[in-house]
């Protein structure tokens, strides 16, 4: 009776531990059913894009944005709509840093795939996306990040009979923003040319192909673009529509070089068909092999992000453009140096290097005359006959304003008040000072 009892008990024992056990996993199943549904209702969510997020989030996840661009900044950032006309390797950088700032509404325009040849300089394509649409490639990654974000995927070739249409979104809103990262030559003019005349805000990039130095890149006016061949046909074509400035571009002024990457040869057949002087990723369109260092598209795209982020927040930005002058900046070094002799100083060295000359060109004069604002015939001149030469006592002039200066103030003593006005005085001064605050941290 004591076995049989014992026995009783192991068995009763062992039926309730297993009971336990099996209601113990059920809940655990129903848990973990429970929150994937509720992760995949919330993916769900997220893809539509503009989901609901916690302002509280918003704000810790830009942070250090906040800590860079001020409330303002980013409060202005947040009412902005962006529309990309362009997924590739500048296009994929543009909306993905966009996004990750803290931009809430953007719309992404491109007809193409992620290719194998994509992904060396793609913001975020993977293997398993390639055959997909860039796009849809951008919007998914994307709503993993910013799932705050309202993105609009259109995947479509960007064309003028349907600009209207493609520039807007669904809502019927107008963008703010219009930034062109087009390689094909005809649709990047009828793009700039669009939204150029109907008065929409507009950064393009130009040629990042065969390009290698990061140090090169500018931010300017289409005017001003110099050593990228893709600018060129833009500014020239540009020009036939009556377009002759007012876009900003990000352009590299890197010097060809038979030692670098040029454009791919097209076999002699492809000449026989003609029309090959086109750049394009359509797959009807004959096609110029680009040699690309996949880091240079993302610095591009970085850089017009960069520049919308300041220009947007109204954080202080004075792009430097034309790096390459050096021809230039020499004869501006020698005009100076030829001055000290005419008057009467008989030597010719200048406590001034050449390297300081594209400095003073371009950060504390801008490239213009403080006296009239021209940019062309630049001279450098001593400025106050009773101190010496320095980087604050030397100006951009024109040759005639230096000569007229030299006569009137160098070497004919007459008062500063009697040659200019107080507006152009007051400039000067205003540029020595930032000069002297400057020279504190090069």
């Amino acid at each position: 009776m004591g076995d049989f009892s014992n026995n009783n008990w192991k068995l009763i024992s062992s039926t309730i531990l297993t009971t336990i056990l099996a209601i113990k996993c059920i809940e655990k199943g129903i848990s973990l059913y429970k929150r994937n549904n509720d992760n995949s209702n919330d993916n769900k969510s997220a893809m539509k894009g503009g989901m609901k997020y916690d302002d509280e989030l918003f704000r810790e996840q830009l942070a250090r944005n906040y800590a860079f661009l001020g409330e303002e900044g980013m409060e202005a950032l947040k009412k902005q709509y962006f529309i990309v006309v362009g997924a590739g390797g500048v296009g994929s950088w543009v909306v993905t840093m966009l996004i990750r700032s803290g931009c809430t509404h953007i719309k992404v325009i491109d007809f193409d795939q992620v290719s194998l040849s994509s992904l060396n300089r793609h913001s975020c394509a993977t293997l398993k996306d390639v055959g997909l649409p860039k796009v849809e490639v951008l919007k998914a990654h994307m709503l993993e990040i910013a799932p705050w974000c309202k993105i609009e995927a259109a995947n479509e070739l960007w064309a003028l009979n349907s600009a209207e249409k493609l520039l807007q979104f669904e809502d019927g809103t107008k963008p703010t923003w219009v930034i062109d990262c087009i390689d094909n030559i005809d649709t990047k003019i009828d793009l700039l040319e669009y939204v150029y005349k109907n008065g929409t805000n507009v950064i393009a990039s130009m040629g990042a192909a065969t390009k290698s130095d990061p140090s090169r890149i500018n931010v300017g006016d289409i005017s001003n673009t110099e050593e990228d061949s893709l600018a060129r046909i833009v500014r020239r074509r540009l020009k036939k529509r009556g377009i002759t400035t007012g876009i900003p571009v990000v352009f590299s002024a890197e010097k060809p070089d038979p030692r670098k990457a040029k454009l791919l040869p097209l076999p002699e057949e492809e000449f026989q068909k003609g029309n090959v002087d086109q750049l394009s990723s359509l797959q009807d369109f004959r096609v110029r092999i680009l040699p690309v260092l996949g880091t240079m598209p993302g610095v591009f795209g970085l850089s017009i992000v960069t520049w919308l982020l300041t220009k947007i927040a109204g954080y202080p930005l004075d792009p430097i453009v034309g790096k390459n002058r050096i021809k230039v900046y020499d004869g501006i070094y020698q005009s100076l140096a030829g001055q000290t002799t005419r008057i009467g100083k008989q030597d010719q060295r200048i406590p001034i290097a050449l390297s300081d000359i594209g400095y003073l060109v371009e950060e504390v004069w801008r490239g213009r005359s403080p006296v009239s604002g021209f940019s062309t015939r630049l001279t450098l001149s001593k400025w106050d006959p009773s101190k010496p030469i320095s980087l604050q006592n030397v100006v951009i002039l024109t040759k005639e304003e230096q000569k007229e200066h030299e006569n009137r103030i160098l070497n004919g003593n007459e008062k500063f008040e009697d040659v200019y006005s107080k507006e152009v005085l007051d400039l000067v001064a205003k540029r020595f000072s930032e000069e002297a605050y400057y020279s504190k941290f090069r």
